[in-house]
């Protein structure tokens, strides 16, 4: 059985890319198919792999500056020929899903959500442009096309696979199509061995932890103007992304919040482990961080939307707060009791994310799915 994977790009390393990693470990020989990939944030990942980017790729700044190309994405995907595989998976959240197959191939999408700026975060995305409204106007028209065309594009998938229950709806809203529910992998061993990580210096800071790619629908900004009205509580940010520069300026000289940077995964499963809790102000279409923080032990404190509310149990593994302003996240910190929770029993209820559990789930709904196919 030949099989491609298709993913929308390589230029960061964002939960989508843990899913992609997982993928290549299932199918070691699949090439991959996608818009762009940038050496510089991607390589150390997937310098071994056969790559096949788009022309996106070999455009004036095509890779630096590739959001200039939008109109073209979609005539972009579909030059992909994928004629000589049984099976394309593709790993999406933004236009891959329209790649072109032939009607003997099976075409499993496995949906992170429906495209963000063309769906269900439109308007956001228009506000949040640093252009003037006639610019914005033009780039609106821009989407309507893109977002008809991501419509159509949906159609060419044979089996939808939703990463999360809330993306299993939106899925059905915009696409009309059914889906499988898989939860994607999470490293529960590379964090799970908690008491490896524990560490009393860091513990003795009694700090909350945050952090993601930053980009501004995750609402790090909340969490900031929350803790700069809590000085005697300390704050850690890790990540990088393009939000940073923004979210510096909003803790400005506060001493209580410490922004990390990119940490590699040894660091980060120290400051999980040794964190009072993680926060999650965002509605996440799942979430691997904060599952990430559960598989170290550690309870996270959740806006009650989206992947959270899937998992996270409300005083096992965390606690929830109910608006997305600072007042509710500070009352939430405030009224939050680490002792109140066992790191042990917080740390099982991750393995039902493990990516053993992700292998063989996955592993059987593809196989299952061919058989469907290859009769009909």
């Amino acid at each position: 059985m030949k099989v491609a994977l298709a993913h929308d790009h390589l230029a960061q390393d964002g939960g989508a890319e843990k899913v992609l990693k997982v993928l290549l470990e299932m199918y070691p020989k699949a090439p991959i198919y996608t818009l762009l990939y940038e050496k510089e944030n991607a390589d150390r990942f997937y310098s071994d792999r056969n790559i096949e980017a788009s022309i996106i790729q070999r455009l004036p700044g095509g890779i630096k500056h590739y959001k200039w190309y939008m109109p073209f994405m979609p005539m972009a995907v579909e030059f992909f020929d994928l004629s000589k595989y049984d099976v394309v998976i593709s790993s999406a959240s933004a236009l891959i899903k329209g790649v072109i197959t032939k009607p003997d191939t099976l075409h499993i999408c496995y949906c992170h959500t429906p495209t963000r700026y063309l769906w269900s975060d439109t308007h956001e995305y228009i506000n949040d442009l640093k252009y003037n409204k006639y610019f914005k106007k033009i780039i609106s028209l821009v989407l309507n096309y893109i977002r008809i065309w991501d419509r159509q594009a949906a159609d060419r998938v044979d089996v939808f696979v939703a990463n999360s229950k809330t993306v299993q709806k939106r899925i059905k809203k915009y696409y009309k199509q059914d889906s499988k529910v898989i939860y994607p992998p999470v490293d529960t061993k590379k964090f799970g061995n908690f008491r490896d990580h524990l560490d009393e210096k860091l513990q003795s800071e009694r700090y909350f932890l945050i952090g993601c790619r930053l980009a501004s629908y995750k609402r790090v900004d909340l969490a900031i103007k929350a803790f700069k009205k809590m000085p005697d509580k300390k704050l850690k940010i890790f990540g990088d992304g393009i939000d940073r520069q923004r979210l510096e300026k909003i803790a400005g000289d506060a001493s209580n919040i410490e922004f990390l940077g990119r940490v590699d995964d040894a660091e980060l499963a120290r400051y999980y482990a040794n964190a009072q809790a993680f926060l999650n102000p965002q509605e996440e279409d799942f979430g691997i961080t904060a599952v990430e923080a559960i598989s170290a032990g550690t309870p996270v404190i959740a806006y009650r939307k989206g992947g959270a509310t899937e998992t996270v149990v409300a005083g096992e593994s965390g606690v929830f707060f109910d608006r997305q302003r600072p007042e509710d996240l500070i009352r939430a910190v405030e009224n939050f009791k680490a002792d109140k929770f066992n790191k042990d029993e917080i740390s099982r209820q991750a393995e039902r994310f493990s990516i053993d559990n992700f292998k063989k789930n996955l592993e059987s709904f593809i196989k299952e799915e061919c058989e469907k196919h290859a009769k009909e």
